[in-house]
């Protein structure tokens, strides 16, 4: 199968959906192969621009959303990056694009955490048989606490649907001038997807669109 043919018209259908307009986006797009972050069963259909199981429970979001909340988060070279809800990995990967496209140079850096076990070990062995081992660090605990440790974060991407307040950790944890995507509402329906900017320690939140994601589970997440 010819992967790389099907990711570029995959890509081409985002762009004329307007889905995907920034050129670092589209060439993150079309460098990162999530064939390669799929389980076997899924992947001749990973470039559908659907959301796919993933095991557990867990789906990895449509393309078009990948590339929505890359777009809305702004990333650049050199960025530090918290991601919860590791998920397959792909998502961190195109991060790892946008962030560290010549990690020898800008050293960017993206932090994922994925309350799995199984989901996390298996992310991980992904990123690193990819290339972005070096990028990536991959965290097994509970993504509503954040990443204390690596405070503060330049962004901030959340890919399960958190209650409608947003963790204080993770506002807590985001630099002055960064930028915080997550998608809020429901357990299960009348999700939000939100972008949240930090200046001078005062918060702007704006509703991009309605969306669907898993719950956010944890301590300032919904009970299991």
């Amino acid at each position: 199968m010819d992967y790389e043919d099907k990711r570029s018209k995959l890509v081409e259908s985002l762009k004329k959906r307007a889905f995907l307009t920034k050129p670092s986006v589209i060439k993150a797009m079309l460098k990162v192969p999530r064939h390669k972050f799929l389980p076997k069963g899924a992947i001749e259909s990973a470039y559908i621009d659907s959301p796919l199981s993933i095991g557990i429970g867990q789906t990895i979001s449509a393309p078009h959303m990948n590339a929505m909340m890359c777009e809305l988060l702004e990333l650049t070279e050199g960025e530090k990056v918290l991601e919860i809800g590791t998920g397959s990995g792909y998502h961190a990967a195109l991060c790892a694009e946008l962030v560290a496209p010549d990690y020898s140079k800008n050293p960017g850096h993206v932090y994922t955490i994925e309350r799995h076990k199984e989901l996390a070990d298996k992310a991980e062995e992904s990123l690193i048989n990819t290339g972005y081992g070096d990028i990536v660090t991959v965290i097994c605990g509970d993504g509503t606490l954040g990443y204390p440790q690596e405070a503060p974060f330049h962004k901030i991407l959340v890919t399960a649907s958190s209650p409608k307040k947003v963790p204080p950790p993770l506002k807590k944890q985001l630099k002055n001038g960064g930028i915080l995507c997550i998608p809020a509402g429901s357990k299960e329906w009348g999700q939000d997807l939100y972008i949240i900017s930090k200046k001078e320690n005062k918060f702007d939140s704006k509703r991009v669109t309605g969306v669907r994601f898993v719950p956010l589970i944890g301590e300032w997440g919904f009970p299991e």
